[in-house]
C-alpha cells in the first residue's frame, strides 16, 4: 500500500499540518489544518488528492482554524473526539487568540476507529493529556507512520497546564499506546521536526 504523506507549517503558530493520501487511488484526508488554507490547497493540487475527511487530533484552535475553509470546499466531513467537543466549541476558553467560529464535527471518532483513506486505513489511537479528547492516528501502510498531534513532540511532549490537561494521563498515553509500537515507526508531530518511536524511546527525557 503505497502512501503519500506532505507535512506543512501552518498559522502564526507554526502547526503542522498533514496532508496522506493512497498513491493509487488519490484519496486523501487532512489533518489538523489549522490555518493557511490557501497554502494547504495549492498543495491539495499539486498532490492531485481528493480530500474525504478533515481529522483534528484535538480540539486546541491552532489545529482547527482552516476547518471551516476546508468544509466548504472540499465538502469532507470533520472528524474529533467527542471528549474534545466543549474545546472545539468554546476556542475563547482554551488555547485559542482567534476566535472564529467553526463548523460542528460531523463524525465523532474514538479507540480503534479505521478511517479508509483509499486502500489505507488510519487507525485512530485515545491519547488523553494534552486535552480530554487527544489522538494520535497510525497507518500501517509500507511504513508504519503515527500522528501524534500534541502529545508527542521531538524529544519532548505536549504542554498540560491548559484547562483539561493532566500530565499522569499523557504520559500513560504516551507509554501505552506510542512507544509500544516498533522502533521504526516515523513520528509525525503537531510541532516541530519529525522523529521515530526508536529514538523517543531512548533520548526523550520523559521516557529514556
Amino acid at each position: 500500500m503505497a502512501m503519500l504523506v506532505k507535512g506543512l507549517e501552518v498559522g502564526i503558530l507554526a502547526v503542522n499540518c498533514y496532508l496522506v493520501g493512497c498513491e493509487k487511488t488519490r484519496e486523501g484526508v487532512v489533518i489538523d489544518p489549522g490555518g493557511s488554507a490557501n497554502k494547504i490547497l495549492e498543495e491539495i493540487k499539486k498532490m492531485n488528492l481528493q480530500i474525504k475527511a478533515i481529522i483534528n487530533t484535538h480540539g486546541h484552535y491552532d489545529h482547527i482554524g482552516a476547518n471551516n475553509n476546508f468544509k466548504k470546499i472540499t465538502g469532507a466531513p470533520i472528524l474529533l473526539s467527542k471528549d474534545d467537543l466543549e474545546i472545539y466549541r468554546n476556542p475563547g476558553k482554551w488555547l485559542s487568540i482567534f476566535l472564529k467560529t467553526q463548523p460542528l464535527p460531523d463524525q465523532f471518532i474514538s479507540e480503534g476507529d479505521l478511517i479508509p483513506c483509499g486502500s489505507l486505513e488510519i487507525k485512530v489511537l485515545n491519547t488523553p493529556g494534552h486535552t480530554p479528547g487527544g489522538i494520535c492516528l497510525l497507518v500501517d501502510a509500507e511504513r508504519k507512520v503515527v500522528f501524534t498531534g500534541d502529545t508527542l513532540f521531538n524529544f519532548s511532549i505536549g504542554r498540560v497546564d491548559l484547562t483539561g490537561g493532566s500530565y499522569e494521563a499523557l504520559i500513560k498515553s504516551v507509554k501505552e499506546k506510542l512507544l509500544t509500537l516498533p522502533d521504526e515507526t516515523i513520528v509525525y508531530p503537531g510541532h516541530g521536526p519529525s522523529s521515530t518511536i526508536g529514538q523517543e524511546r531512548q533520548f526523550n527525557p520523559f521516557f529514556a
